[in-house]
């Protein structure tokens, strides 16, 4: 007993790393340890024998783990005071300095064109995003069949057993709050209305829910040659750069013509930059309104015409901050957002340059 208590208490005190620590350890009172194995020839012993050898290997054992953990200390404390020898720090130098607040891409960019489309002329118009049937879908010359009514595209709100009137949907664009401007406010009119839409859709260029901003002006003699100009100025102040727009016929519902408008651009090692190059990128939907939409708004259609056009903001900022996933606005920190130059110090510039 006392060769097996020698043998291992000095191997613990010449031991010099927690590893061989370790194996010491299971070598001595580990599951399959000498100290293990002795304690189970107990069971062969007779009752006399056992009253003897009993405690003393579990005074063996207690001794070779008090002598384990006492090494064990040692062992960390000298770790310890190496690294206090290699590393130190002043602390007389001054800290480092960073806003702890960031300004979102997403607010960014909703500011800049909110700044953008008030220097054209436009009112922020507001509305809910819980909205009925009539005016998210009615009221737009939207038909009952359409796929957008699909519950695969939208989200309907649960109605009360033997309510019988149509759900409320979350609102899938910001066209109802155009429709609300028209009904409070009559023409002539132009506004802007930014907000929250939802659509049930999922993937790199699509989230459940994103932001929208839509646009109208209804006057005596408003052409699609004004929705052009509208919307290159827009591009140019927001870009920072002349951007080029190509008008490619389409077809809308609450349009009449329709076009879907795409910006010049170039595409360079998987990036895209916009305002240059010969390659095109689609960008938004546009159109003279539709008479039916007017009427569903309180305006003569004989007496009055407009253009509205829709974009999403999120795609807008993907644009011109080389963002690669609509998915990351969502699921970021501030070391996400730092990376694209985004500071609670930070003002934005309505001639920032685009990084591709």
């Amino acid at each position: 007993m006392d060769d097996l208590k020698n043998k291992y208490l000095t191997a613990i005190l010449q031991a010099g790393d927690e590893a061989t620590l370790e194996d010491i350890r299971l070598q001595a009172v580990g599951k399959k340890g000498e100290v293990a194995l002795k304690m189970r020839e107990l069971g062969k012993m007779s009752p006399e024998e056992r009253q003897v050898m009993g405690p003393k290997l579990n005074a063996l054992k207690d001794e070779i783990n008090s002598a384990l953990a006492a090494k064990k200390v040692a062992l960390e404390d000298a770790a310890l005071d190496a690294r206090l020898a290699e590393e130190w720090l002043d602390v007389t130098l001054p800290g480092r300095q960073r806003p702890q607040g960031t300004i979102h891409p997403i607010s960014r960019v909703s500011e800049e064109i909110y700044a953008i489309f008030a220097d054209l002329g436009f009112a922020v118009a507001e509305g809910p995003q819980i909205e009925d049937d009539f005016h998210n879908f009615d009221a737009l010359n939207i038909a009952p069949n359409h796929p957008a009514r699909q519950e695969h595209d939208t989200f309907y709100m649960h109605r009360a057993e033997g309510d019988e009137r149509a759900p409320n949907v979350l609102r899938t664009h910001t066209s109802p709050v155009q429709i609300r401007s028209m009904i409070a406010q009559g023409a002539p009119i132009r506004i802007i209305a930014p907000g929250r839409v939802y659509r049930s859709d999922y993937d790199q260029t699509h989230t459940p829910m994103f932001h929208q901003v839509e646009g109208m002006a209804i006057d005596k003699d408003i052409s699609m040659a004004n929705l052009k100009w509208v919307l290159e100025e827009f591009y140019t102040a927001f870009f920072g750069t002349k951007v080029k727009t190509r008008f490619r016929a389409s077809h809308f519902p609450f349009t009449e013509p329709s076009a879907e408008v795409d910006v010049q651009c170039k595409w360079e090692n998987g990036t895209v930059t916009v305002g240059e190059g010969d390659d095109w990128l689609e960008i938004l939907g546009s159109g003279m309104m539709h008479p039916k939409v007017l009427t569903a708004g309180g305006i003569d259609p004989k007496e009055w015409q407009g253009f509205a056009f829709g974009m999403g903001i999120d795609r807008l900022a993907m644009l011109k901050y080389g963002i690669p996933d609509l998915r990351a606005f969502f699921d970021s920190d501030l070391r996400w957002l730092r990376h694209y130059g985004f500071s609670a110090l930070g003002t934005p510039t309505l001639a920032g340059g685009i990084h591709g």
